[in-house]
């Protein structure tokens, strides 16, 4: 992994909530699909086993959870929300005239606002990458996803306040 990797910030509240919802995962999680398999798997013929195959689904995506949140939890850097000071960071709330439409949202990972009715850009993502390190009342743009270049203004830079 390289060290100019973008530094994931959550908040302690969210961590708390992830370590918990890792934990439960790992545990229980993993003990409850493994009955459910072995339930299914006693029906007898696996190819025709509906059940089975769910399941399977079911402990694939699980598992891909459990490593998401293993490695967002050894990577992040918890903290309290950065103080904003006007300048677009991971973490702050943005109220930004995109494509010629205002939008509020927090720049930062999706776990930080989920129980947030917040709209939540990643840093990486083509919007989120043009508008770090921007100024309250500076222009720029980004090549959206289709080609077409969309024009960003940041109006406004908040504290994220939990919301």
């Amino acid at each position: 992994m390289s060290n100019d990797a973008p530094v994931t910030f959550l908040t302690q509240d969210a961590y708390d909530r992830l370590a918990t919802e890792l934990e439960q995962l790992s545990t229980t999680g993993r003990e409850e699909i493994a009955k459910r398999i072995e339930a299914a798997r006693e029906e007898g013929d696996l190819k025709e086993n509906g059940g089975y195959h769910a399941a399977k689904d079911e402990q694939g995506k699980q598992e891909a959870r459990i490593r998401t949140l293993q490695h967002l939890l050894k990577t992040a850097t918890v903290s309290e929300a950065p103080e904003s000071t006007g300048i677009v960071e991971p973490g702050t709330v943005v109220t930004a005239v995109v494509a010629g439409g205002e939008e509020v949202f927090l720049l930062g990972n999706r776990e930080i606002a989920a129980n947030s009715k917040l709209d939540v850009y990643s840093e990486a993502s083509p919007l989120g990458a043009a508008i770090l390190g921007l100024k309250e009342g500076e222009e720029t743009s980004y090549t959206a996803p289709n080609g077409r270049q969309i024009s960003v203004k940041v109006v406004k830079v908040e504290t994220y306040a939990g919301q």
